[in-house]
């Protein structure tokens, strides 16, 4: 058995309270589980603007890239799309509240 749990806090108002739990059998007994949390790594964003991206841009190039890597996890492709249906229509209502 195996657990990863990823956060990444957008805000400095942001929390999460992570606990990873496993439910072991006795014929598995082999797991490891892992939490990380972080926020937006200021290299990552000052190399994407090296590049010529803007701010905005490079913050949420990697944000789509963090979300991404989330979603295409998921087997099913019906719920892939919905998701990132979600995303995208949340970060325009997002990005339309901020302007």
């Amino acid at each position: 058995a195996a657990q990863l749990n990823r956060n990444l806090l957008l805000s400095p108002k942001a929390r999460v309270d992570t606990k990873p739990q496993l439910e072991i059998t006795a014929d598995n007994v082999k797991c490891s589980h892992g939490a990380t949390v972080s926020q937006l790594e200021a290299d990552e964003v000052f190399y994407l603007q090296s590049r010529g991206l803007k701010e905005t841009d490079a913050r949420n190039l990697l944000i789509d890239a963090f979300v991404a890597e989330i979603i295409n996890q998921i087997p099913l492709a019906s719920l892939r799309q919905r998701l990132s249906e979600t995303v995208i229509s949340s970060k325009r209502e997002r990005n339309n509240v901020q302007q």
